[in-house]
């Protein structure tokens, strides 16, 4: 039987996770990364191939829904040993005060595994490394042509490379070698369009997808969710800190450590869209955050401010039609994108891929596993949209007597409820993927709701 091939748009983590998927499932798989830049050198002068240039100045949160994702893959002891157990976390005050505490026993008690966070480029690295080498082409700016109809006598999807995007691939080779294309990619001439053909193509080019754009024309586009969100990444702190979010008038502060003692900091505050500050951003930062309890103004003095990233936050306007038109399929934030309130976004990515590649056996009916990625992704996805901008509102109130009140509330809650800050995952950190809950072939037979103390 003729090997299946597969284009993923995007080398974020939902299309990195989609490629590794596939390619266990037995797929051919190339993946189409817009942001160029060659991968290192090794000792024997190979290049080795790596992840795209990170969107990287942050940390990612991996809940025990990722987690168990990624062992079906098995990589979950290599992300357990990379990240870090959030340990204790606090909702805390301006001043300081705390609100509220939990700690990830609580978190493994109700979810069957702990919160964990890590680098968000070194998952990248590690989705990365672990493809066929050749897999992924970086500096490759992909147009979908056609998205093509599956079935018997079906016509293939077809992608678009322009001649200035298709320079090299990551480990150096031309852009003809190790594509998902079929004939039509051998023999380019320079200066070149080049098309590629496949029997599915997966969307995961992000939140302005130009591919959503052309299957769904008539979709709304993402909409502003009210506030802009700061991201950053500091050395260890001479002192520990203990991971918490501190929620103030109009906008809130989170600080988590890191597995290595660095400390990723985010901030988010209900401003209009498209600004940017005028000196910097880590000034901005001290002007509306200096003065919060400690150790907040030390790790923004402590920032590069060159490092200090700015987004407006952007959330889905509207359910979309599908997830998948013709042999196209569409995850992450692509088709689903959602506030960071929850820290589902990268952990949705991650459960599409995976889904997808379970529904698209080799022998399976294409048609049929898409039209059931549909069904099965859409609600669910939707449902954490909406739960998490509904927290998101409730960090976007300014006024005092608001604030005063919803402190008194949350107070009170978390004296009745102590695992209050985790009961807004239920029904979503829970979720398994089919099958094993860890991928057969690794250590021992510990699933993700054991995990080991010393990682």
């Amino acid at each position: 039987m003729r090997q299946r091939t597969a284009i993923v748009i995007g080398g974020g983590i939902g299309g990195l996770t989609a490629a590794l998927a596939l390619d266990r499932r037995g797929w051919s798989v190339t993946v189409l990364e817009r942001t160029a830049g060659p991968a290192p050198a090794s000792a024997s002068g190979r290049r080795a191939q790596t992840a795209p240039p990170a969107r990287s100045g942050a940390g990612i949160g991996l809940a025990p829904n990722a987690q168990r994702a990624l062992d079906s893959l098995g990589l979950g002891d290599a992300v357990r040993a990379m990240a870090a157990w959030q340990g204790a976390g606090e909702l805390r005050l301006p001043g300081g005060r705390r609100l509220a505490r939990t700690d990830n026993a609580a978190a493994v008690r109700r979810f069957g595994g702990p919160v964990m966070v890590a680098h968000r480029a070194e998952l990248l690295a590690l989705l990365a490394g672990r493809l066929p080498d050749g897999a992924l082409r970086t500096g490759a700016a992909a147009e979908l042509v056609d998205p093509g109809e599956p079935g018997p006598g079906g016509r293939p999807a077809r992608v678009r490379l322009a001649a200035a995007d298709r320079a090299t691939g990551t480990d150096g080779a031309t852009a003809t070698e190790g594509t998902a294309a079929t004939e039509e990619g051998a023999g380019v001439p320079a200066g070149a369009d080049e098309e590629l053909t496949a029997d599915l193509v997966v969307d995961a080019d992000g939140i302005h997808s130009a591919v959503r754009r052309a299957v769904f024309p008539g979709h709304p586009e993402p909409r502003y969710a009210g506030f802009t969100a700061w991201r950053f990444v500091v050395p260890a702190p001479d002192r520990p800190c203990t991971a918490h979010e501190t929620w103030g008038p109009g906008g809130l502060w989170g600080t988590v450590p890191l597995p290595d003692g660095r400390i990723y900091a985010y901030a988010t505050a209900a401003v209009p869209p498209g600004g940017r500050a005028a000196d910097d951003e880590r000034a901005e930062l001290l002007r509306r955050f200096g003065t919060w309890h400690r150790p907040v103004p030390d790790l923004i003095a402590a920032a590069d401010p060159a490092t200090v990233l700015r987004n407006d936050v952007r959330t889905a306007a509207a359910p979309p039609p599908a997830f998948h038109r013709g042999r196209v399929a569409l995850l992450g934030d692509a088709v689903h994108p959602m506030t960071p309130n929850l820290g589902q976004g990268g952990c949705q990515a991650i459960e599409d891929a995976v889904v997808l590649a379970q529904l698209a056996a080799p022998d399976a009916d294409l048609a049929a596993a898409l039209a059931e990625f549909t069904r099965q992704r859409l609600p669910r996805t939707m449902d954490v949209v909406r739960r998490a901008e509904r927290i998101g509102r409730l960090t976007t109130w300014r006024s005092r007597p608001a604030c005063a009140l919803r402190a008194v509330l949350m107070a009170a809650t978390a004296r009745l409820t102590p695992d209050l800050a985790l009961r807004a995952l239920d029904g979503i950190a829970d979720w398994r993927p089919e099958g094993p809950t860890y991928a057969a072939g690794t250590r021992g037979t510990r699933t993700a709701a054991q995990p080991k103390e010393h990682e």
